[in-house]
């Protein structure tokens, strides 16, 4: 038995997360290897685009709205990308290695999510979020990727570190 809504929050501009892994309910070894958490999004919140290199997830809305995007390759070599809402009571799968965020769609009411991995590694270690992603690449190759000038990556922040939440300012 693990009480996940009495533990500590990492608290976020956009919203709160609570989890259980190996680090905190030791059940959830890596021989098990499974992890869950409780993400709240405030109106505005945004879970920051991001994909597990090493995990699928699986989303279940408790209540709220979220719109989602999820990006990823198929087996004819080709890219889908998928934009959809979930509400209360939908279960919604990523793949491994599959591009995806979530926010909250609601302009009134906050967003509460609960994720399922099957990984025991704590959240963000098996998230490569999109900040740290644009941070590791030099300037001049983004400019070349996207076709602009190098000014135009000027203002992403320098720190690589992970975002996990945020909110529309």
């Amino acid at each position: 038995m693990f009480s996940l809504s009495k533990t500590a929050p990492m608290t976020f501009d956009g919203g709160t997360l609570r989890g259980a892994n190996k680090d905190t309910f030791p059940v959830l070894t890596e021989d098990q290897k499974g992890s869950v958490y409780l993400v709240h999004l405030d109106v505005g919140g945004i879970r920051e685009p991001h994909w597990h290199p090493s995990a699928w997830e699986l989303n279940y809305i408790l209540s709220g709205t979220a719109k989602w995007t999820m990006l990823g390759t198929h087996g004819d070599g080709s890219y889908h990308n998928s934009a959809f809402t979930a509400k209360q009571g939908d279960l919604v799968f990523a793949p491994q290695g599959f591009f995806h965020y979530f926010e909250n769609a609601s302009k009134t009411q906050g967003l509460d999510v609960l994720v399922i991995f099957n990984t025991s590694v704590g959240e963000p270690s098996d998230d490569i979020g999109i900040v740290g992603t644009l941070n590791s690449l030099p300037r001049d190759v983004l400019a070349a990727t996207f076709g602009v000038p190098e000014s135009a990556f000027k203002a992403i922040p320098t720190k690589i570190e992970p975002v996990v939440i945020t909110k529309r300012k």
